[in-house]
């Protein structure tokens, strides 16, 4: 199976657009990745997981049908742990990615066997992938008239 881990903030810091939503309410910025990865996942079958720095006590798994696996870091940790424990764990059992721009979380990802990508190669993913399901949805549709 291919899996994407996602560093949450790590993506909306480095986005414009959702460093903005972030400004004025952090919620609206995380529902705006979390769309944004959803749909990845719905185009390209890749499971996605997205990490983002908690506050609770514990960490916390938050899965929508068919949708994205999102996880908040409990307390004493950081998404980064997190994210490290996820990619010890299942490294050698899944093909995976893991998108962030610290270096240092690339090099840890990198050592476990997965693979980096910075939140621009991520976003040029996301678009590529949406691209590619727009034609084929229109080939599909121009098929059936």
């Amino acid at each position: 199976m291919r899996v994407l881990i996602v560093d949450g903030h790590s993506v909306i810091f480095a986005w414009p657009d959702l460093r903005k939503m972030h400004a004025r309410r952090t919620a609206l910025a995380r529902e705006a990745l979390v769309k944004a990865l959803t749909a990845y996942q719905d185009f390209s079958s890749v499971h996605v997981v997205a990490v983002f720095d908690g506050r609770g006590e514990k960490t916390s798994d938050v899965t929508e049908p068919g949708g994205v696996q999102i996880f908040y870091s409990g307390a004493g940790q950081t998404a980064d742990d997190l994210i490290e424990r996820l990619v010890a764990r299942y490294g050698n059992e899944h093909e995976i990615t893991v998108a962030t721009d610290d270096l240092m979380e690339q090099q840890t990802a990198i050592s476990f066997g997965a693979q980096p990508v910075s939140t621009d190669g991520l976003k040029a993913l996301l678009e590529t992938s949406r691209g590619e399901f727009e034609r084929a949805l229109k080939k599909r549709r121009r098929a059936t008239h």
